[in-house]
């Protein structure tokens, strides 16, 4: 049961990353809307960055459903060792979507 957990704590944090993404992508549409005036640079960055954080998250699904699966077969085998690649790629991965977002709003303000 715990490896199930596991994988839904994954899968919910895929789509966060995912709608994070989506959202960003969005917001220089509605930037764009908003000030007509606003410089075009800042709509293209924020899809580019939209982009790369819903392919983040979709790399974290695979990832996690990867770790599942061989975590599964692991404890039905009986033979269970807790990978910690999965841990340290996942924090490297937000760790970079944290600085890209930070890079992305001392660029567009």
């Amino acid at each position: 049961m715990a490896n199930e957990r596991t994988y839904l704590a994954w899968v919910r944090t895929g789509i966060s990353i995912i709608a994070l993404g989506f959202v960003v992508s969005k917001f220089g549409i509605i930037i764009r809307e908003l000030v007509p005036n606003s410089p075009q640079t800042s709509s293209h960055l924020s899809t580019i960055v939209g982009v790369f954080l819903v392919v983040a998250g979709g790399f974290m699904q695979l990832l996690a459903l990867r770790s599942f699966v061989r975590n599964r077969r692991s404890i039905e085998k009986g033979d269970f060792s807790a990978p910690r690649w999965l841990e340290i790629s996942a924090g490297a991965v937000t760790f970079a979507v944290a600085i890209i977002l930070v890079v992305y709003l001392l660029i567009s303000v």
